[in-house]
């Protein structure tokens, strides 16, 4: 699957079929810390991701 990352910017490719929670630990991100967004749907954690799949994460920012 192809993985768009945005902190800092960078993409790559990553073998699936896997869990969205399961590629945020593969490449060491924290799971509560970040947005998964595939198309325009943001997808779970528990969700299955394939090869086909064109994926974008987010830091999480909130503020106050």
């Amino acid at each position: 699957m192809h993985v768009q990352l945005n902190h800092p910017v960078r993409s790559i490719e990553v073998k699936g079929p896997k869990r969205v929670k399961d590629l945020l630990r593969e490449l060491n991100l924290v799971v509560e810390a970040h947005l998964v967004i595939r198309g325009n749907e943001l997808v779970t954690e528990d969700e299955m991701l394939s090869d086909q799949d064109q994926v974008e994460i987010r830091p999480v920012i909130s503020g106050g």
